[in-house]
């Protein structure tokens, strides 16, 4: 479980950042590898994507919307988020980081997956390229996410609830509903 990141922070800090991780357990699932419905799979996005949500999150530069952890705590990413140095959150996105990407399996609609695979290609590719695959690409992980979250994340998009570059604006105003929809089928077909 410890990594460079970790082994930097010292002891204490190390004993701190797993107590943490299990807390992120409670809603992400252990290793973030079981999720679902509006909660992000977070394992394998690049320690700097993870690290810049959580400093989102702290600054409530984010939405945070409540939700009920696995124990029925109910819970929001701000307030998470609240009390972490910027050592804890490195060390959470270095952990994050390091650990497997593993696609949500889940139903999705073939013929919405196809019609959103060619409005990826057209509108979307630029930034999230390999069809939204790249980690590298510091833009989040859309192929294979929970298609709940998936839904959620467009609409706080499209509401302008959520910072984004003007031209990721631009192209998600020109989105329809139905266009959405396909996109979301896309994302959780990749598999």
């Amino acid at each position: 479980m410890a990594t460079v990141a970790w082994l930097c922070l010292g002891g204490a800090a190390l004993a701190d950042i797993e107590s943490i991780v299990k807390s992120c357990d409670s809603c992400h699932g252990a290793d973030s590898l079981k999720s679902g419905s509006e909660v992000p799979a977070i394992a394998g996005l690049s320690d700097y994507y993870q690290a810049d949500q959580l400093y989102f999150y702290r600054d409530k530069e984010r939405p945070c919307k409540d939700a009920k952890t696995s124990s029925g705590v109910v819970t929001n990413m701000c307030n998470v988020t609240a009390d972490l140095s910027d050592d804890q959150i490195d060390a959470l996105g270095a952990h994050y980081a390091a650990l497997p990407f593993v696609a949500a399996k889940q139903e999705f609609d073939a013929a919405l997956a196809a019609a959103g695979q060619k409005i990826h290609e057209r509108d979307c590719e630029i930034c999230h390229t390999e069809g939204g695959s790249n980690i590298e690409d510091d833009a989040s992980l859309l192929a294979g996410q929970w298609m709940g979250y998936l839904k959620v994340t467009f609409a706080e998009y499209r509401a302008g609830e959520r910072e984004q570059p003007e031209k990721m604006q631009t192209k998600i105003d020109a989105l329809s509903d139905d266009d959405i929809k396909a996109l979301m089928h896309y994302y959780a077909s990749q598999q």
